[in-house]
């Protein structure tokens, strides 16, 4: 927290509005998480957001990404790949996602890194636009799905 009292009262209010916010719409929690975030923004986004905000432009966020994308990938040959595991990638586990995905790919790749404990384990790997999603969590919602199906579409319940 800064030193000064006008911020401290600052943060304060920026902080319980948030908070308002977020619990009118039953979403406090999530938008705690985009928060923690938004302190990783540069500048020229969090500019660029606030322009589309005001211009009322904010259901355009999700093109401008995609498109902003499309035009980095068709610019550079390198692929960014954003790579999501439950814990730390080791040396070895980096090398071997580069090589698969550059094959995969047929292009140079650069990992963005993430760490999400909640996917439990395996991996989520996303280029170009698609998702793949080999975590634990995944598996265990499909097994959770069939077994669902199975059972609710047995004579026996």
């Amino acid at each position: 927290m800064t030193g000064n009292r006008s911020d401290n009262g600052k943060v304060e209010a920026y902080a319980r509005a948030l908070i308002e916010a977020g619990r009118g719409e039953d979403r406090a929690n999530a938008d705690l998480r985009q928060w923690e975030h938004a302190s990783k923004f540069s500048p020229e986004v969090l500019e660029t957001l606030a322009t589309m905000r005001a211009s009322g432009d904010d259901a355009l966020i999700r093109a401008v990404s995609r498109r902003y994308k499309e035009i980095l990938d068709s610019e550079d040959e390198t692929v960014s790949v954003s790579v999501t595991t439950s814990v730390p990638m080791d040396d070895a586990l980096r090398q071997k996602a580069i090589e698969k995905t550059s094959r995969e790919l047929g292009a140079p790749v650069y990992l963005i890194e993430h760490v999400d404990p909640s996917i439990l384990g395996g991996i989520v790997i996303e280029a170009r636009g698609k998702r793949h999603d080999a975590s634990i969590r995944a598996q265990l919602a499909h097994i959770r799905k069939q077994l669902a199906s199975t059972f609710i579409g047995s004579d026996e319940q």
